[in-house]
């Protein structure tokens, strides 16, 4: 017999370390970002929407768009040094990045204050991680889904520390929040060379969120691209809602 899941799938990535030991002062936020997408939506669009941008800039699909080497225009990346193509390039992705129809939900934490704030801060990535399932929960509810079964995909990390992550996770869904049980998620674990358009979404919009909250009045083209996608209250509210800043 089928399961009852749900009609969304939600990837995940972050921008920054979660260490508060060793923070690093042009970069002192961690941030969690999950990236809501409906399932016939990225069948029909997303996916194929992101293919078709690596045929026609490698001629192949299998590479995989990874922001940071992107950025430091790395291998596979290095044509980038171009102007022309950079820019030809930027924007197309740029454009199907803000076309593809989906929603993020982010935590960012400021590690420096939460660490002065608290005689015992909690590990950054577990605030996050708690943040952003509680608004995603609120949001299954919203569309009518919290009573069948959604997965939300992170990739791998390393034994240890993806055992740590489904600890925690365990227990906020066995309902260490404040909504209460949330037997509606499941995690799953992905290798990172796992080719997921969802995941590459994923990462390509984590750092724009932790700059915006970080320098917010610096120009960041990245984040007006996504802007629009962060989950809002009825009244058009961003905090609390789609992005928690913390503390």
């Amino acid at each position: 017999m089928a399961m009852n899941y749900s009609d969304y799938v939600i990837y995940v990535d972050e921008s920054g370390d979660h260490s508060l030991t060793s923070i690093d002062a042009d970069f002192p936020v961690f941030a969690l970002d999950f990236c809501i997408f409906d399932k016939k939506q990225y069948c029909t669009s997303v996916s194929s929407e992101v293919q078709d941008f690596k045929f026609r800039h490698f001629g192949h699909d299998a590479v995989i768009l990874h922001e940071h080497t992107i950025r430091k225009q790395k291998p596979p990346f290095t044509f980038l040094q171009n102007r022309e193509k950079r820019t030809a390039f930027m924007d197309e992705l740029s454009a199907i990045i803000h076309n593809a129809p989906f929603t993020i939900i982010a935590a960012v934490i400021d590690k420096q204050r939460h660490r002065a704030q608290y005689a015992d801060p909690m590990d950054p990535y577990s605030i996050a991680l708690l943040f952003c399932m509680e608004r995603t929960y609120a949001f299954m509810r919203d569309h009518g889904q919290s009573d069948r079964l959604t997965h939300i995909v992170f990739e791998k990390r390393g034994s240890r520390e993806d055992q740590q992550l489904e600890l925690v996770f365990r227990r906020i869904c066995d309902g260490h929040n404040y909504l209460g049980p949330m037997p509606c998620f499941d995690i799953v674990f992905v290798d990172k060379k796992a080719n997921s358009a969802g995941l590459q979404l994923a990462d390509l919009t984590a750092r724009p969120i932790a700059l915006n909250v970080l320098r917010p009045e610096q120009d960041n083209r990245a984040f007006d691209v996504i802007d629009s996608k962060i989950r809002r209250s009825p009244g058009g509210k961003k905090q609390g809602w789609g992005l928690k800043v913390f503390p």
